[in-house]
């Protein structure tokens, strides 16, 4: 019902590629450049500026893009309700969620989910908590699942989950067989971090604020951009990391790595939902009610 030249325009525009474009939509260059033609010629006025290999929005592309992204939004709720209507959830969600999340905590439900209602075709971005929260104020996704919590205000954040991270070790560590070190013994060990605008990095930062510590009163060995990235490291290093537990949750059960407690130290934080303000996506909705249920009853 959509019409597909829309969906064209708002492909590209959204890339500022008619490669990529087609590629996405799985149809040939010529068809979306013809497709964006029907539109100019419909509007009488060009959409995009070409020059050479670089592609902008033209003061008219913009004024579309923002008129697209409304009616695409308004026909995602309407194909949404439509199936509702039918008792047969269906519809398209487009996810975005930060990379511990997009790694360690939502697979699992995105499996139950898709058992339920395979109906629903799902997109999933993978990037930091500040990318994530980039591609919502951009409606590149519908919903984002995120570590950090900037409070934007064009953004409203909802806690669907608990997490802790915790400090591990290879098995041999010198340090491995304790159950604790000091937080002075924590100035001195050489620690593995996130990188800036990573949810997990902010959490650790600000408990070390309670803690009366400074990031840059640890001794940071490196910084790296993925948890995986991290665990590798660890594993052929003397370091320690902060690291979700939900991250952990194997090498732990076979003794890969282990964790030491810091005394006057607990690094807890909520994993958030987050949307736009002021606006409800049904499925999105409907989709953290399951997510929230799943890890309610374990």
């Amino acid at each position: 019902m959509l019409d597909f030249r829309l969906t064209v325009f708002y492909t590209v525009a959204k890339r500022l590629n008619f490669t990529k474009a087609a590629a996405e939509l799985f149809v040939t260059q010529p068809a979306v450049t013809k497709h964006v033609q029907e539109l100019e010629n419909q509007f009488g006025t060009a959409l995009f500026d070409r020059r050479g290999n670089q592609v902008s929005l033209t003061a008219a592309g913009s004024l579309l893009l923002r008129h697209a992204e409304t009616i695409m939004g308004t026909y995602r709720q309407l194909e949404f309700d439509m199936n509702a209507l039918k008792g047969e959830p269906g519809g398209t969600l487009r996810l975005g969620a930060s990379t511990t999340v997009a790694q360690y905590v939502i697979p699992p439900v995105l499996a139950r989910y898709h058992e339920h209602s395979a109906e629903v075709a799902i997109s999933l971005l993978n990037g930091n908590t500040e990318q994530i929260e980039q591609a919502l104020l951009n409606n590149d996704i519908d919903l984002g699942l995120v570590e950090g919590r900037t409070h934007h205000s064009d953004i409203r954040y909802t806690s669907f989950v608990k997490d802790e991270l915790v400090l591990i070790c290879r098995p041999d560590h010198p340090l491995a067989g304790r159950d604790e070190i000091t937080l002075d013994e924590l100035r001195t060990v050489p620690i593995v971090l996130r990188e800036r605008g990573s949810g997990s990095l902010e959490v650790v930062e600000h408990a070390l604020r309670g803690a009366g510590l400074r990031l840059t009163d640890l001794t940071i060995d490196m910084q790296l951009g993925s948890t995986e990235s991290i665990k590798s490291y660890l594993s052929h290093s003397r370091c320690m990391a902060f690291i979700s537990v939900f991250a952990v949750q194997n090498e732990l059960s076979v003794g890969s790595f282990n964790v030491l407690d810091v005394q006057g130290l607990t690094i807890r934080r909520d994993l958030y939902s987050i949307q736009l303000q002021g606006i409800s996506e049904g499925l999105a909705d409907t989709f953290m009610r399951f997510a929230r249920q799943h890890y309610n009853r374990r």
